[in-house]
């Protein structure tokens, strides 16, 4: 049962990863999200997925590519909480068409939503 929640988190994470390549940041970052999801950028606190959605729609993340994976996955024994973490790496444009390259380590708290599916509340 753990390996089964395991790898549905690591599959979730894979998705998440694939949709903010495909569709922007703002897209995965709301489509992922409780509701009450709280996401920390700049050591400040964006509540809630209309602010989350405020924050990436705010900042220009139209020429930035986010790659992430995680290095480890542990979910709670009642399986309704997860976490991950790992490595990631950001490239962004400027307005003059410098690259800017970025890494450092992201770390993950999933909930478990009443359909099974798996949306991140803490990012």
């Amino acid at each position: 049962m753990m390996e089964q929640l395991k790898t549905e988190i690591l599959e979730t994470e894979n998705a998440f990863a694939h949709m903010a390549r495909e569709k922007g940041l703002a897209k995965a970052f709301t489509h992922f999200a409780d509701e009450n999801a709280v996401i920390n950028r700049d050591n400040q606190l964006y509540k809630g997925i209309d602010a989350i959605r405020n924050y990436f729609e705010e900042k220009d993340f139209r020429n930035v590519q986010l790659i992430w994976k995680p290095d480890f996955v542990e979910v709670t024994p009642g399986g309704e909480l997860a976490y991950t973490y790992g490595c990631y790496e950001m490239t962004a444009l400027d307005g003059n068409g410098v690259s800017h390259e970025t890494a450092g380590i992201f770390h993950t708290v999933w909930k478990r939503q009443a359909d099974g599916n798996w949306k991140y509340v803490w990012d």
